[in-house]
């Protein structure tokens, strides 16, 4: 596509501006002289499907990082972090050699581990409410509970 078919002369007369028209060329030239990187266009993907209307927050209750009491040659203690949304509650355990956690009430639970633009690694919940990962996150990632009807995401947290 050359500039002369992106701006043709035709398309703008003396008449008022159809806006539509405008939107259209203006996404075109976008389009051939800056193009969106794939990868943003991938975060933007999963940034709009994190964002579930029924889905409830579940905020950070407790990080060990911050709230507990540091342990004199504990070297490389795992990071525990609890979430809390309404009734459910999930605790997570992330080490170097992935991460652990459970769901309560105990019940069986579709997990995604969400990080960056990669898409979410799916984990499964037994009827315990318990599930394992074997790779840790790397960078910030996030947690989508699917239990039932139910849609729950933990707060994004850096691993």
């Amino acid at each position: 596509m050359n500039d002369d078919e992106l701006f043709d002369e035709g398309d703008w007369g003396d008449e008022e501006l159809d806006t539509g028209l405008l939107e259209e060329e203006l996404r075109r030239a976008a389009a051939v002289l800056d193009p969106l990187p794939a990868e943003l266009q991938q975060i933007a993907v999963d940034a709009y499907a994190l964002h579930d209307l029924d889905a409830r927050v579940a905020e950070l209750t407790f990080d060990s990082l911050v709230d507990a009491l540091p342990v004199r040659g504990a070297g490389d203690a795992p990071r525990m972090l609890t979430f809390q949304a309404g009734e459910v509650t999930v605790d997570v355990e992330v080490t170097a050699q992935g991460l652990m956690g459970q769901v309560l009430p105990p019940q069986p639970a579709g997990i995604e581990v969400l990080g960056g633009p990669r898409p979410g690694s799916p984990l499964t919940a037994d009827d315990l409410g318990r599930f394992t990962a074997a790779t840790p996150p790397s960078g910030p990632f996030a947690l989508r509970l699917r239990t039932g009807e139910d849609v729950v995401v933990t707060e994004w947290l850096r691993a």
